[in-house]
């Protein structure tokens, strides 16, 4: 998978719940390899709010993105 492929996919949690989509990647020089990825958040239609996963917590990739954790509820939801 290419990188523009990877960036804007669907990300689900360990739920299978669509919690955002991929909006960066973060890149350690030291281990020539990304080693987390940044997600904008689900959560409105002005809504800026971004949270970073390590990429040892990605459990799937493929037409989405499937991770073996839950996110974080918001604190209004």
């Amino acid at each position: 998978m290419r990188i523009k492929e990877f960036l804007g996919a669907a990300v689900l949690d360990k739920n299978a719940v669509e919690v955002g989509e991929i909006n960066d990647l973060e890149f350690d020089p030291e281990e020539g390899a990304f080693d987390k990825i940044v997600i904008s958040l689900k959560s409105g239609i002005f809504s800026k709010e971004t949270v970073e996963v390590s990429y040892e917590n990605i459990a799937a990739i493929g037409d989405y993105v499937l991770l073996d954790i839950e996110l974080p509820k918001k604190a209004d939801d």
